[in-house]
């Protein structure tokens, strides 16, 4: 099989699960970033009894439940649907890629509470039937500022707040393109308009693709100008914060029994919901009494409630043999990496891929490992698709850092 050419080019759902090394993975949208506490159990338990007890935080706030059989894939359906979580088809559920920040309506320092704003585009996506053209990729970000914001990841269609006002933003292949702002109301009409705009330039890729007569047209449907104040970056995403807490699962990663006992936690403890985010972390509501006592216990279950876990500084894939494209345990090489770069210092960014597809991370990073027959390509400064310095084997992990280059 031919790595790179075997990009899938969509993402999985319910209705279009994909396929890899241990079996079927379905990815769960959930509505405006969060699910109920029940749900979330229930979530755990259907992973646990018809999967592998796999789940993966993805970087699009979604959750996957992986190791399904074919056999089993209708009855997680079924259930699924009894949850209110099955959409009516798989380009229904293909389209609803709209990234929400995790504590909106919860942070009371954030300047707008965008949840109706990502709930109305949500709704428009899901019955505009044309909009179902949109690729598989395409997604949408909704942020309101404060605390924990999601203002600096990259999505093709961008709202972050600025003072009373939303800042309207589009993805190029340099970032996002702040093109002005707009009031609340009229947000969710300007992303769907653009949306609009950019299937009738393009069938295919994404924002950042589109030539810039392209690019353009779409700009000119909405009809903003460029804006001189950007939204602001939030701070600290983990740990005890200000009502909530913020738990990450190392590269991603949760067992069911680690979700459920997380959950029966944050019930105790008060919270409503789990919200999910792109750092692959989960976020609840709690009072910081309460907030202490499930950050230790997270700690305890193998989580991560620290910004500065070394494990942070890397992102992997699973590998194999999860994936059938990946010839490296690479979330175990992570893991080990991780340790060796916090030993000697090193403050770079860190992808470690089973393969080139580069799935965990789609953006450059200081220091890239591919996967290949066994050992791995090294490329610095670029993405998994860069200029391959050499092959080097997991025993040489320790060279790395010594060579960092200062250029």
């Amino acid at each position: 099989m031919n790595a790179v050419t075997d990009v899938k080019g969509w993402c999985p759902g319910i209705l279009r699960p994909m396929a890899s090394g241990d079996g079927l993975i379905v990815r769960v949208r959930p509505r405006c970033g969060a699910f109920s506490l029940e749900t979330a159990t229930a979530l755990a338990d259907l992973a646990e009894r018809l999967g592998n007890g796999h789940i993966d935080l993805t970087r699009r706030a979604n959750l996957q439940i992986r190791g399904l059989t074919d056999d089993r894939l209708t009855e997680l359906q079924i259930e699924l649907a009894k949850l209110g979580l099955l959409d009516p088809d798989a380009a229904t559920e293909a389209v609803r890629n709209v990234m929400v920040a995790p504590l909106a309506g919860l942070d009371h320092s954030q300047r707008i509470n965008v949840r109706p704003i990502a709930l109305a585009i949500d709704d428009a996506l899901t019955s505009d039937k044309r909009l179902h053209a949109l690729p598989g990729k395409f997604g949408m970000l909704v942020d309101g500022g404060g605390a924990v914001s999601i203002a600096s990841e990259r999505s093709d269609i961008c709202l972050a707040a600025v003072g009373e006002t939303l800042a309207f933003g589009l993805d190029t292949a340099k970032g996002t393109e702040w093109l002005g702002t707009l009031p609340p109301a009229r947000a969710a009409e300007a992303a769907i308009a653009a949306a609009h705009a950019f299937l009738a330039v393009a069938t295919r890729g994404r924002m950042r693709g589109l030539s810039e007569a392209a690019f353009a047209q779409v700009q000119a449907a909405v009809g903003l100008s460029p804006m001189a104040v950007l939204p602001a970056a939030g701070g600290r995403r983990l740990g005890l914060l200000d009502g909530a807490v913020g738990i990450a699962a190392p590269f991603g990663r949760l067992e069911a029994g680690q979700l459920r006992q997380l959950v029966k936690l944050a019930a105790e403890a008060g919270a409503a919901d789990l919200r999910l985010s792109p750092w692959r972390a989960v976020y609840f509501s709690v009072r910081e009494e309460a907030g202490v006592f499930l950050l230790e216990e997270a700690r305890d279950a193998g989580l991560i409630v620290e910004e500065n876990d070394p494990v942070l500084q890397v992102e992997a894939c699973p590998g194999a043999p999860d994936c059938k494209s990946s010839s490296v345990d690479a979330r175990g090489d992570a893991r080990r990496l991780a340790t060796i770069a916090a030993v000697r210092g090193w403050q770079g960014s860190i992808h470690v891929s089973g393969c080139a597809k580069g799935c965990a991370r789609s953006l450059p990073s200081d220091l890239v490992l591919a996967g290949k027959a066994g050992a791995y390509r090294l490329i610095r400064n670029a993405t998994t698709r860069g200029p391959v310095e050499r092959i080097i084997s997991v025993e040489e992990f320790e060279t790395l850092f010594g060579e960092r280059r200062n250029d």
